[in-house]
């Protein structure tokens, strides 16, 4: 069993330049809306709300501003919005007459526990129960997703590096193995620092892979394997509310330490009455340093040294109502210094990538052969890159940038690489 380690990076020292590309995409028939999710009381900004247009797969999820926008095809009759969010009420609200950039409230829901007849559980006893579910929980039909993708690396607060993809996922049956799960990329761009001092690039292999290496339910790894369940310690810390269903909040971290395998610490979210898992966050365990370079980092420039703090990981998987769960949204954020020797400080880099499925087609007539498919080794800012168009992505759902990307984003240029991939 090897370790679930979702992101490989490569460091070097070049950042090229390459004049800008631009593509012709099919006017698409859809009305965009947009708006900014808040909590009703204290007004904070909510990010990772869910957004979905009732009865159908299109949604996305809002940013870490709140903000999101979706597009809705024109055809779509009585089109409705479904906002939901960990401890909070689902909104639901006509799509039709939203205003541009509209405040959307939700509002906190507390738990009354004492019309629930609660019982004493054992932590473990659910978990390992919930994970024996795991093949029939999930969606037992194959699937074709379209997904957004974004990467972006930071340099202390300062954005180096921006790329960007829509990929096609597509997904045997939850009981089947991942050998045929493969993804297609269709359109991505690249945008990088035009200054001479952010020469150090990252790259991350996997890229949109991570829709792939990052569904726990059929890619367990050492979180949710059978054989690893022992090795961690579990406890009930509370109760909470996804999508309106109750579900446990288990925190579990590492019982003992393997000697080749760096363990996880995190919270599962699991359903009360179905025992499938709902969302799952969880950082990987830097006791040894040595050994989670050795496993996270391919190459680097000689005399580079390079000092993971911290891995954490976010899955969330929705309910469809058609007998299955399925992935939802993928986050992942690596934090690390670099430095040189004999030089007195270092340099922090902050890299996030996160994937959300926008929409989704059940037991297609086709599938992603391995000649089409973007594969673990090879990374997304060397495939594919095009201009920075504003027009780029039009009839594709995408997770919006926040203004401070978007600042950043004016100030990068484009990139060689990410040529996209055509059906």
């Amino acid at each position: 069993m090897k370790s679930l380690i979702p992101c490989l990076l490569s460091l070097m020292l070049v950042v090229l330049p390459a004049a800008a590309q631009t593509i012709t995409l099919p006017t698409a028939d859809y009305t965009p809306i947009s708006g900014r999710v808040k909590d009703r009381h204290t007004r904070r900004v909510l990010e990772n709300v869910n957004i979905q247009l009732q009865g159908t797969s299109i949604g996305t999820v809002t940013n870490a501003d709140g903000r999101f926008t979706l597009k809705i095809p024109l055809d779509a009759e009585r089109p409705t919005l479904l906002l939901s969010h960990l401890g909070y009420q689902t909104l639901q609200l006509p799509a039709t007459g939203l205003a541009p950039g509209s405040y959307l409230l939700l509002t906190p829901q507390s738990l009354q526990l004492a019309e629930v007849v609660v019982q004493p559980i054992d932590a473990q006893q659910v978990v390992t129960e919930a994970v024996s579910r795991l093949s029939a929980n999930y969606y037992p039909h194959r699937s074709m997703s379209t997904t957004f993708y974004r990467e972006t690396v930071r340099k202390r607060r300062k954005y180096i590096t921006v790329s960007e993809a829509v990929a096609q996922l597509y997904k045997e049956e939850y009981r089947s193995n991942l050998q045929r799960d493969r993804v297609r990329l269709l359109k991505g761009r690249r945008l990088v620092s035009p200054r001479s001092g952010d020469t150090l690039a990252v790259k991350l292999e996997g890229g949109p892979t991570l829709a792939l290496e990052m569904d726990l339910a059929k890619n367990p790894g050492v979180v949710l394997s059978p054989d690893y369940l022992l090795f961690y310690r579990y406890q009930l810390t509370d109760y909470v509310l996804i999508d309106d269903r109750l579900c446990y909040a288990i925190h579990f971290e590492p019982r003992v330490r393997l000697p080749e395998e760096p363990l996880y610490s995190g919270t599962l979210y699991i359903d009360c009455q179905e025992l499938s898992f709902s969302r799952i966050a969880f950082s990987l365990d830097l006791s040894d340093r040595d050994l989670v370079t050795r496993l996270i980092l391919r190459r680097k420039p000689a005399g580079l040294r390079f000092r993971p703090q911290e891995l954490s990981y976010l899955v969330t998987y929705r309910r469809d109502g058609q007998g299955g769960s399925y992935l939802h949204y993928v986050r992942a954020e690596i934090r690390f210094h670099c430095d040189w020797r004999r030089r007195l400080f270092s340099t922090g880099y902050t890299l996030v990538s996160e994937m959300v499925c926008t929409d989704r087609l059940l037991s297609p007539t086709e599938t992603i052969s391995s000649r089409q498919a973007f594969r673990s080794s090879q990374v997304l800012s060397d495939q594919a890159a095009t201009g920075y168009d504003p027009a780029f992505w039009q009839q594709f759902n995408i997770i919006e940038p926040t203004q401070s990307l978007e600042e950043a984003a004016s100030r990068l240029r484009v990139a060689p690489g990410l040529q996209p991939q055509h059906r």
